[in-house]
């Protein structure tokens, strides 16, 4: 199968065949949320579709969760040490491997088998596969990413940010990418055929920290069509803590700048106009550390006109700076504001306003997970431990 390219499988004017759908759970010490995920999976409408949970050597009772949940659909997979532990992207890896031999996907043309990337706290819309099926019906839809959620948003306020936070990203920026044709993968949500993980060199998933950013970028260079589907989510679990948070996007924005190597294959293969904009994405990590010096220059600045102020014994500061400097900092607030609005209704207008201000503040975070990221790299560490959780 290797080797496959996009083209040799349109079926132009062809009625859309049964297809497949593979959920797969790469796991490591997963026992506190892996049976709520296996619980919404099984519970989807319909008879086809299979759930691989890979056992990436836990050392907890994940393996038994799985064992207990007792299904016909839901297969476990466990790896052994020292072969195992090496990352999300060589489970996947591993757990695609171990599917290819499956007998239940040889009665399937690999266009039909369509796999995908729960994470082991993802939580799916019982109507997804509803929504994402209608995508592939194009021939060219090399892979489908649906919306991130947080389910437990209302755990306070740093739970209800990372939700904005991916909402915001998923109906301003990818749905504008939708447009230029360089809709990004996801960890957790993203569904895949399998002739189109079979069209990319080498394995699927790289070691990359963002192996789902590349797999994206790789898809888009054979010729595939990577689709942002606005009307379904999966659901995870949002970091309560500040600690935690600021480590996981560290890991990102780590995993970002190792992304910089796809430079070359997008501008080798990939159209001009997906590919400005996948170059200004892979960029992004370098203006964001340069954004992150104007908060201290401008605090600078104005310790320095204050200074001066005391020395003139008048303001040297016009007060039309301040409606300008809250329209600068501010401004898209409103954008904001009125998308999360959209999605959660049942917030009052002014506390999502509030929530809207608050977010622009919340951003900030990625400033010190940028740095920190820099250190990493700069000391050559390259592994990070998995997000706990609770």
């Amino acid at each position: 199968m290797f080797g496959l390219s996009r083209r040799s499988h349109r079926r132009t004017g062809e009625q859309p065949r049964p297809r497949l759908y593979v959920f797969i759970l790469a796991c490591l010490n997963e026992e506190k949320v892996i049976a709520a995920s296996l619980s919404r999976i099984t519970s989807l409408r319909g008879d086809n579709f299979v759930a691989m949970v890979i056992d990436d050597a836990s050392d907890d009772g994940t393996a038994q969760v799985v064992r207990d949940i007792g299904s016909p659909k839901v297969a476990l997979y466990q790896r052994k040490l020292p072969n195992a532990r090496r990352g999300k992207g060589a489970a996947l890896n591993a757990g695609l491997r171990r599917l290819r031999e499956a007998r239940i996907i040889q009665h399937y043309d690999p266009h039909d088998v369509i796999i995908c990337v729960v994470d082991a706290d993802g939580r799916l819309d019982p109507h997804i596969l509803q929504e994402v099926n209608p995508h592939f019906d194009d021939p060219a839809t090399g892979a489908v990413q649906v919306g991130v959620r947080m389910y437990n948003r209302k755990q306070g306020l740093l739970a209800r940010l990372q939700d904005m936070e991916f909402v915001v990203y998923g109906d301003i920026f990818q749905s504008a990418r939708r447009h230029i044709g360089s809709v990004g993968m996801g960890g957790n949500g993203q569904f895949m055929r399998l002739s189109a993980l079979d069209s990319l060199p080498g394995e699927p998933w790289s070691d990359c920290l963002t192996e789902d950013l590349d797999l994206g970028v790789r898809l888009l260079a054979e010729g595939w069509n990577n689709v942002h589907c606005l009307t379904a989510a999966v659901h995870q679990q949002a970091v309560l803590s500040l600690g935690r948070l600021l480590r996981q996007r560290s890991r990102w924005f780590q995993g970002h700048m190792q992304a910089a190597r796809l430079a070359p294959l997008i501008l080798r293969k990939i159209a001009p106009r997906p590919a400005v904009d996948l170059l200004y994405h892979l960029s992004s990590p370098v203006l964001l550390l340069l954004t992150s010096l104007l908060p201290l220059s401008f605090l600078l600045a104005l310790i320095g006109v204050g200074v001066a102020s005391v020395s003139a014994g008048h303001l040297l500061l016009s007060p039309w700076w301040l409606p300008w400097f809250y329209l600068m900092t501010f401004g898209v607030a409103s954008a904001y504001t009125h998308v999360y609005r959209k999605r959660e209704p049942d917030l009052g207008f002014l506390r999502c306003v509030l929530l809207g201000h608050v977010y622009v503040l919340y951003g900030y975070i990625w400033f010190v997970s940028g740095w920190w990221a820099v250190g990493r790299t700069i000391r050559g560490r390259q592994t990070w431990l998995k997000t706990a959780r609770t």
